[in-house]
């Protein structure tokens, strides 16, 4: 039984065919990044105008590598939400012009539970299945969620960021820096080169529920160091080394970054982390959690990797693997075979909600 997924929440036009909701039969993306890198952030409108050149052939190629056809799905499976509304609809609407001329189902799928079963998946396909009531870090550029997850896949929203995203806060200290966009990516790489301990944040302390998060203060703090070291002209020359050299390596990096500028990649880095492992695990002891689940762009953070291992918590710790961390459709077929268990399907009315929550 194969699904097919289109996914078109924000900048990564994709399609996958899964069987069975444990097997990636074909998984394409088409990147956006190059597009939106020199205007330092996702542009809605460029966004969508890519999704409309991309979003066939990716279908088409996905279908092709998995040797599926149209007729031979069991249903479409889809993005409605959250994300940026023009281009949701370019992906639902394609998926509901596939399912209206084929007559093969089609399911909705919010995009934050489809990170959250691209773990589910994989464990099931390494016969090591994720056991509930599981807790679910939902951290990517725009969510920072902590849900529990029962049996049966019903959620419950713990905890979530009350202003920017971590990998969103990744990415403007590492735009403010002079890393360019996206920066999350870099700043991992370079952290290791690093004093986590040199530069000491200050963690907000949260009224009303304690498992809340917030990432603001850290990049404010970061703004105030920066001005306080007078680093303007060391950004500029990154910056200008940037425009000459889009894809820098590592030691690329390290010829333009004094050692002070690494402390400080390395603290920031420390600091979210501790915030996210010590809300997580705050969260995961008060619900009972027998599984701890990590999902997200900001999942392929080698630094957080380490930091939960390092942990030895009581109960296992699941990741996906880095291809299915970043937005991809094999989540959201993944997602729809529970939905194709239980025969809820959607009306070619349904419509794109860019604020659509999980619970």
């Amino acid at each position: 039984m194969r699904i097919l997924g289109i996914e078109s929440s924000c900048d990564e036009t994709a399609a996958a065919v899964v069987e069975d909701g444990v097997s990636v039969r074909a998984s394409v993306v088409a990147s956006q990044m190059t597009t939106h890198g020199k205007y330092g952030g996702v542009v809605p409108e460029l966004a969508s105008r890519e999704h409309l050149r991309a979003i066939v052939p990716v279908v088409r190629e996905a279908l092709e590598r998995s040797a599926t056809s149209l007729q031979e799905l069991a249903a479409i499976a889809v993005t409605v939400g959250p994300g940026l509304v023009g281009s949701l609809l370019v992906g639902l609407t394609y998926a509901k012009s596939l399912s209206f001329a084929t007559g093969v189902p089609l399911i909705g799928v919010n995009h934050i539970e489809g990170h959250i079963h691209a773990v589910i998946m994989e464990a099931r396909h390494d016969v090591r299945p994720v056991e509930y009531p599981a807790l679910a870090l939902v951290v990517s550029g725009g969510h920072t969620h902590l849900f529990e997850v029962s049996q049966g896949f019903r959620y419950r929203l713990l905890g979530k960021t009350r202003d920017d995203a971590a990998g969103e806060a990744f990415d403007k200290v590492a735009k403010l820096l002079g890393f360019g966009y996206p920066g999350g990516p870099v700043v991992d790489r370079l952290a290791p080169f690093g004093d986590p301990s040199a530069v000491r944040f200050t963690f907000s302390k949260m009224k009303g529920n304690a498992l809340d998060f917030s990432f603001s203060g850290l990049k404010t703090a970061v703004l105030r160091w920066v001005e306080a070291h007078d680093m303007s002209a060391e950004i500029e020359v990154r910056r200008t080394f940037l425009r000459a050299n889009p894809s820098p390596a590592n030691d690329a990096w390290l010829a333009v970054t004094p050692r002070r500028t690494l402390d400080l990649l390395a603290s920031f880095q420390h600091a979210v982390i501790t915030e996210l492992l010590t809300r997580a695990t705050a969260a995961a002891g008060q619900m009972g959690a027998q599984t701890l689940i990590i999902a997200g762009g900001v999942a392929c953070n080698a630094g957080l990797r380490a930091a939960a291992k390092a942990a030895s918590l009581r109960y296992p710790v699941y990741f996906p693997s880095f291809g299915l961390s970043t937005d991809n459709a094999a989540m959201i077929a993944a997602a729809a075979f529970p939905k194709l268990a239980r025969g809820e399907f959607s009306g070619l009315d349904i419509a794109a909600q860019a604020n659509l929550t999980l619970a």
